[in-house]
């Protein structure tokens, strides 16, 4: 009998350590799962997004190099000397106005940086945020990031993204310069912006 009592005792430990185990790897099992389904579709709807329209807007772009209210600021020199300025990048902070001169109404600030990333032509890469500060747009921002060869007359970037209203953004921009001063370098470039958005 007591023996008996032994082997009921030895075969009911297993039987918990075995069901822990069991448990243990269940639970392992459910989170590796769960790990795989990081993504899943989700409704717009249940976002709060609505049907998907296209805005056009135009914008002068103020890039002023020199002075007191220097708006882009040299941040790395290259290492060589090259005739296109190739390695040189630049931070701005520029103004956004709804027309071409700098007293014109204030819609926003233009802030990235660009580089010049061309060894055969005055090529840049722009990386900038246009963020609007009026209307109702205040708060929301656009995110252009592409090529710009600023000798050609018009030059497209695309959109890839954006915040506030304009979240999930794309579309493009076009850019023509509207003023360079050669002494100053200082800029005032034309944007027009097509952007598809909710």
């Amino acid at each position: 009998m007591l023996e008996m009592g032994r082997i009921l005792v030895i075969l009911a430990s297993e039987i918990i350590l075995v069901s822990i185990l069991s448990t243990s790897s269940l639970i392992q099992c459910t989170r590796e799962d769960n790990d795989r389904d990081f993504v899943r579709s989700l409704d717009l709807n249940v976002m709060g997004l609505k049907k998907e329209k296209l805005s056009h807007f135009r914008i002068y772009w103020h890039d002023i190099v020199t002075g007191r209210s220097a708006t882009s600021v040299q941040v790395v020199q290259p290492t060589n000397i090259s005739a296109t300025g190739f390695g040189t990048i630049s931070m701005i902070d520029d103004p956004l106005t709804v027309g071409p001169k700098l007293s014109s109404k204030m819609v926003g600030r233009a802030q990235g940086f660009y580089a010049l990333s061309s060894q055969e032509e005055i090529g840049l890469l722009m990386s900038m945020n246009f963020a609007f500060t009026q209307g109702k747009y205040n708060g929301s921002t656009i995110t252009v990031l592409g090529r710009n060869i600023v000798l050609n007359k018009v030059r497209e970037m695309p959109v890839i993204g954006g915040s506030g209203l304009f979240r999930f953004a794309r579309g493009y921009v076009q850019a023509r310069t509207h003023t360079f001063n050669q002494k100053t370098g200082d800029a005032i470039v034309e944007y027009t912006c097509y952007v598809l958005h909710y």
